[in-house]
Order: C-alpha cells, then sequence, then structure tokens
C-alpha cells in the first residue's frame, strides 16, 4: 500500500492490525413518534460526536428526520458494535429527554426514547462481488 492510497481512504493502523471500519447506524424513536426538530437534531449529532470520541471513533455524517437519524461512523476494530451503539443511544437519551422535556413528554415517548431496535450496515471498501472475485482468484498453495 502506498502512503498516498493510505490517505485517501485514511487507514487506521495499529499494532497488529490495519482498519478502514465505516458502519451506517439507523436508530429509530420510540413508536416512530415524530420528536425531532433542528434543534434537537443539531444537539443529538453533538451529544452522539462526544460519545463517538469516547470510543475513539469519528462520527463522519450525522442527519435525520422526525422519527429517526442517520449516523455514519469509522471506528477501530477494538470496538464491539453493539457496545457503541448501547452508547450513542442510552447517553443521547438521557441527555436528549433531560434536555427537552416538554417536547418529548408532549409527544408521549414515556420513560424510553429509542425503539430498541436498530438497523447497522457495513459500508466503504470494495463491492462484495469485487471482494468475492478477488478471494476466488488466489491460488492455493501447491
Amino acid at each position: 500500500m502506498s502512503p498516498r492510497w493510505e490517505q485517501s481512504f485514511e487507514i487506521r493502523r495499529g499494532n497488529h492490525v490495519v482498519c478502514h471500519l465505516h458502519v451506517h447506524l439507523v436508530f429509530v424513536t420510540k413508536y416512530r413518534r415524530e420528536v425531532f426538530n433542528d434543534d434537537m437534531l443539531t444537539r443529538c449529532e453533538e451529544i452522539m460526536r462526544d460519545v463517538c470520541q469516547s470510543f475513539e471513533a469519528e462520527l463522519r455524517e450525522f442527519n435525520g428526520e422526525g422519527d429517526h437519524v442517520h449516523l455514519l461512523v469509522h471506528y477501530p476494530p477494538k470496538i464491539a458494535l453493539s457496545k457503541l451503539v448501547n452508547s450513542l443511544k442510552g447517553v443521547s437519551s438521557r441527555y436528549l429527554r433531560a434536555e427537552y422535556t416538554g417536547r418529548i413528554n408532549r409527544i408521549g415517548t414515556g420513560s424510553v426514547f429509542w425503539s430498541p431496535s436498530y438497523f447497522a450496515g457495513s459500508c466503504g471498501g470494495a463491492p462484495l462481488s469485487i471482494v468475492k472475485d478477488y478471494i476466488e482468484s488466489q491460488k492455493r498453495p501447491a
């Protein structure tokens, strides 16, 4: 790998690993209630950015609508994705419910802000068909 290639893809290096991991996360509000306005989305992004930094991850993109948010996170392999998700949802729920009590209570999500489920999709790198072709093309030892 050339240094230029590594810089363009922002490769992470550790003692025993070279990696490039991104995940697309989607979190939905409880009962898909239309809770978010622009101000809440901005605050949610700030909270989630801080949580990612505490995990040595980076929130690359964030956006959302009234009932859900999308995140693109660049993370190291030492992170268990489920732990990152639990922290992102738990911390943001705590702060948003405390800071926007009137709005959240008026909409009626109760003490739970996020739905317990979430979407996580790996992204980045070559399409699966190209990776599959590359692996198939490798020669087996004689």
